[in-house]
């Protein structure tokens, strides 16, 4: 029996077709002839049939299991772990907690009044050689292997973000998890995790996003997620490489407070546009920042920012 991988682009359809056949079966009673082809047809409409050549991939291998370096430290009333990125800095704590216990040994045979410098030595002092000079305080200090998501992908060299259709399609089959039982709210969309909810004790609205479980048309060649957060109007963070020329702040703030005194923007953008803040598209009319080197408007334009000789309108 054959499993279709809810991770791959071929298996997510083979799912969400076995789900529509499965929905529509449950509304009829059974798989109706009309029903059943045009749910087939628009399912084929994902697949290009063209033979064409394979083409060139990436192999994109799973994230290298990284190390840590566990203390575990007890004595009478206590017994806790922390861990470090590498050995030295594991001692480094271990010091620091020593020097504050020194009152411990002082008086003790060969041991100075205060603590020295170097932090495996102050370490050895306290603990001893063999870690047997304390009887109920002690410290094991060792490396252990620490396991990272994710799977190993192959992705092609010349990567293409989904057309309109299939992110329309990834929108309808998103899905929302409610934080019930103790669990955050999340969003899925084509494998992608946004979790969004109250964090008491940052005491702020915190988002998180996964990317480890992102479906494979989503990954770009080096593994990672094209991504763009907004905030309200303004971007936070965008590696998309779609990013647009930004426009001067204080236009933005004039055209902000125009649209919420309701005040026409048409005579600022002009005015922007006469004193060289912006420029407008010979071709669509659109408005675009000084800085944009092709136009960027919403249509297909992407006419050439026009020489000093050309003319643009105001």
């Amino acid at each position: 029996m054959i499993i279709p991988d809810p991770n791959s682009s071929v298996g997510e359809a083979v799912i969400s077709l076995h789900q529509e056949m499965t929905d529509l079966r449950e509304r009829r009673g059974d798989w109706p002839g009309a029903d059943a082809v045009t749910i087939l047809e628009s399912w084929l409409e994902q697949f290009d049939f063209t033979r064409l050549p394979d083409p060139a991939v990436a192999h994109i291998p799973p994230p290298r299991p990284g190390q840590v370096w566990v203390l575990r430290r007890w004595e009478r009333h206590e017994n806790g772990i922390e861990l470090f990125a590498d050995e030295d800095s594991a001692i480094r704590g271990l010091a620091e907690h020593v020097r504050q216990c020194w009152d411990n040994v002082t008086g003790e045979e060969g041991v100075p009044d205060e603590p020295p410098l170097d932090d495996r030595a102050v370490v050895d002092l306290y603990y001893g050689p063999e870690r047997n000079n304390r009887p109920d305080e002690g410290y094991s200090l060792y490396a252990d292997t620490v396991s990272r998501k994710g799977r190993p992908r192959v992705v092609p060299l010349d990567f293409q973000f989904p057309d309109v259709d299939a992110c329309e399609r990834a929108h309808r089959r998103a899905v929302f998890h409610p934080g019930t039982g103790g669990d955050l709210p999340c969003l899925m969309v084509d494998g992608v995790l946004v979790f969004a909810y109250l964090d008491h004790e940052v005491g702020a609205f915190r988002i998180s996003v996964h990317l480890d479980s992102a479906v494979d048309r989503l990954v770009r060649t080096d593994g990672t997620v094209p991504l763009r957060i907004e905030v309200e109007d303004r971007i936070v963070l965008d590696d998309c490489e779609a990013e647009r020329a930004p426009r001067p702040a204080s236009l933005d703030a004039l055209l902000s407070a125009a649209e919420a005194a309701r005040i026409r923007t048409e005579p600022i953008l002009a005015a922007a546009v006469a004193a060289g803040f912006m420029w407008r598209c010979p071709e669509c009319q659109w408005i675009n920042p000084r800085s944009a080197t092709c136009c960027e408007g919403p249509g297909p334009c992407q006419k050439p920012l026009p020489g000093p000789g050309v003319a643009a309108q105001g």
